[in-house]
Parts: C-alpha cells; structure tokens; sequence
C-alpha cells in the first residue's frame, strides 16, 4: 500500500514562492515516476510537472515552465515542487501523484495519489 502525503500549501501573493512537499511509504520511491498534478475548482486535473524514475530529466506544463521546478530525494522518499512567481490562475489544488502507467500527462494514467494542499494566489 502506498501512501503520499502532500504539504506546504497556502494562501500567497501574486508574484510570491511556495515549496510543496510529498512525503511517500510504502514502496520503494526510487523505482517509480512521480508527478504533481492540480486541479482548479470546476476544472478537471492537469498535469504540471514530471520526473521519471531513470533519470533526472523533468518535463513540465508550458503554463509553468520556467517558474516551477520538481525535485526528489530517493534517500528520504520525498519529493518538491518549488513554484515562485505565482499568478492567480495558479491557485487550485495540487496533487503528488507516483506510478504512471501510460501517458505521463493524463490523470487517469497514475496509480498513486495523494490527498492534496490547496494552493491559493491572491491578485
């Protein structure tokens, strides 16, 4: 059974820097992708960033490249996603997600979620 556990989020300003956090058990981290996702009220899930577990590439969503980065720790099973220079259509909550079994963009396509950190940027 795993389980990840997502926190650092909050209420921020525009233009401000959050640093999310997820912490995972219960398998072994280093062996699987991992993600962040989120998902806006009245909107469906997207994906925002990626890092595949044969590397240390990253892949991320053009709305956020450049102002996010996702990072791991295979030795603490953590993983982070540092976002600065937050816009308001960035609020909405984000999720840690571990497994892809598909496309590394769509939701339905990860095994492993965690329960959300509300993330809201005022103008």
């Amino acid at each position: 059974q795993v389980q990840l556990v997502e926190s650092g989020g909050g209420l921020v300003q525009t233009g401000g820097s959050l640093r999310l956090s997820c912490a995972a058990s219960g398998r072994t981290f280093s062996d699987y992708s991992l993600a962040w996702f989120r998902q806006a009220p009245g909107k469906e899930r997207e994906f925002v960033a990626m890092m595949p577990w044969t590397s240390s590439v990253t892949t991320y969503a053009e709305s956020v490249k450049g102002r996010f980065t996702i990072a791991r720790n295979n030795a603490e099973n953590t993983a982070s996603l540092q976002m600065s220079s937050l816009k308001p259509e960035d609020t909405a909550i984000y999720y840690c997600a571990m497994y892809s079994l598909g496309r590394y963009d769509s939701a339905k396509d990860w095994k492993y979620w965690g329960q959300g950190t509300q993330v809201t940027v005022s103008s």
